[in-house]
């Protein structure tokens, strides 16, 4: 202890009560001003983010599963929030919560506090994506320099793709894999209800609010979206996630984890709380008004049906029903079939964007233009398929790397699925992490969201949910690390 310290405490303790009284009065009284004086600089709002900040950013300092509650939470509550400050760049809440993830993992196999690191078998497939990537960013680099802001978001997305690693590593525990569970689910629940909130009140009070957001790098102005950007449209909820395609890819996520859990004889989470959660991201994911989320939605959740839970398809069928014959719910279903039939103007220029991309892709097969811009002044990179956008910035052999790793890991399911064994709950978990990854490749037909610069988030969550299921299906032998106390090689097979 300092001698400052010591004598604070000395005062404090002393044993004339009176002056120790006073000592703590002038302590208060200090702490009072300085917390006045933080608060009249920044504002109540700044104020309070700051120290939301601190304590969050203190918690995740000292554990890897705090770690992993903030980054899930700002993926789904507050994915664009950026600091109200420069620091060379203005990073993001979801870039501090990835790099405080890699530093807690990387000091604890430094540190010996991890003797083991798991791997799965799915990794080597995972890799090679990401090197796929990063050559594709080099070579794009030889017709057009990158600016700060796409050196950021390229950043993002591999970090994003090695969360994938630490998922892996992280949920080899029992308790570690039911605590991501039980976060996502609260948070998805949270992020549901924000979006139902805001789309149910007033207009110019919901646009106030997410305008309110702008001091941390939203946008702001008109910020509501609309049925073709159309205010005489249908609103379309977007929460906090700016798109509302963006926030059906994300209600994805969250519902079919949480339909899983329903049928489960024992949820993680009180029952009535995973069905309020599915609930509302099944009525949020409605009021998006996005064909391709609900579309993914559904093949989730038939998934899910056809492989263990035959009864959802009862709750299908019913949810179909409702659709179909409610009043209230022919304006959306009209709205769904005009794009099937690409009738609507939303769903014309996405077929324009095919065409342009097949174009590009056709200039540039093998390894297509990277993620700096194309080197044709007649060309664009962007279109609304995941599948196409993966084939102009990585060529068709990055996005071949992609389908086969897809392809990997739903052949680990189902080997993992016809050995048995893995209990109701992990089971059950496995299944909604998996329908999940269906839901969203599905959807990624018709949107980018997973592999967007734009987007990190939704890209960090398919890779996190990508590892949590590959750490159920099983991994190859834990290596004990050579800076662990114990410098054997050892290699163990578990699970």
């Amino acid at each position: 202890m300092t001698p400052a310290l010591s004598r604070l405490q000395s005062l404090v303790l002393h044993p004339d009560r009176r002056i120790g009284a006073l000592t703590v009065a002038a302590l208060c009284a200090t702490a009072a001003l300085v917390v006045g004086v933080y608060t009249a600089l920044l504002g109540p709002l700044f104020a309070f983010a700051g120290a939301v900040g601190l304590a969050a950013g203190l918690l995740m300092l000292r554990s890897l599963r705090w770690g992993f509650a903030v980054f899930i939470g700002i993926a789904m509550l507050l994915p664009f929030a950026t600091l109200p400050f420069k620091i060379g760049v203005t990073p993001t809440f979801l870039d501090l919560a990835l790099v405080a993830i890699y530093l807690v993992w990387a000091m604890r196999i430094v540190t010996g506090r991890q003797r083991r690191l798991a791997g799965s078998s799915l990794g080597l497939f995972v890799m090679a994506f990401l090197a796929m990537a990063l050559f594709a960013f080099a070579a794009g680099m030889s017709h057009a320099n990158p600016t700060s802001t796409t050196l950021r978001r390229f950043a993002e997305i591999v970090l994003s793709i090695l969360l994938f690693f630490v998922a892996v590593d992280f949920a080899q525990e029992e308790d570690n894999l039911t605590w991501l569970v039980r976060v996502i689910l609260l948070a998805g629940f949270g992020a549901s209800l924000v979006a139902i909130v805001l789309y149910v009140i007033p207009d110019a009070l919901g646009n106030r609010i997410l305008s309110s957001l702008g001091r941390f790098g939203y946008p702001t102005g008109n910020v509501l979206r609309y049925i073709e950007d159309d205010p005489a449209n249908p609103m379309r909820a977007i929460g906090t996630s700016v798109d509302p395609n963006v926030l059906g890819g994300l209600l994805i996520f969250i519902g079919t984890l949480a339909a899983a859990q329903i049928f489960v004889h024992k949820p993680i989470l009180p029952r009535l709380l995973v069905a309020a959660t599915l609930a509302s991201a099944g009525l949020a994911l409605y009021l998006t008004y996005s064909r391709g989320s609900m579309a993914g939605l559904a093949l989730a959740l038939l998934f899910l049906a056809a492989v263990k839970y035959r009864r959802l398809l009862v709750v299908l069928i019913f949810a179909g029903a409702l659709l179909m014959f409610l009043p209230p719910a022919q304006e959306y279903v009209s709205h769904f079939i005009e794009g099937v039939g690409l009738r609507d103007r939303a769903m014309q220029m996405r077929v324009g964007e095919f065409r342009d991309a097949f174009i590009l892709i056709g200039r540039y097969p093998w390894f297509g233009v990277g993620f700096t811009g194309t080197p044709d002044i007649d060309t664009y990179v962007g279109v609304s398929n995941v599948y196409l956008l993966m084939a102009e910035q990585m060529g068709l052999v990055g996005l071949a790397v992609f389908l086969v790793t897809m392809s990997a890991y739903f052949l680990l399911l189902a080997r993992r699925w016809l050995r048995g064994g893995l209990g109701p709950q992990r089971e059950a978990i496995l299944l909604g992490l998996s329908s999940a990854v269906v839901g969203v490749l599905g959807g990624g037909l018709g949107d980018h969201y997973l592999f967007n610069l734009v987007y990190p988030h939704m890209a960090a969550l398919f890779w996190l949910y990508v590892g949590m299921a590959a750490a159920i299906m099983g991994r190859r032998p834990a290596l004990t690390h050579p800076l662990a106390p114990s410098l054997s090689q050892n290699w163990e097979r578990e699970g």
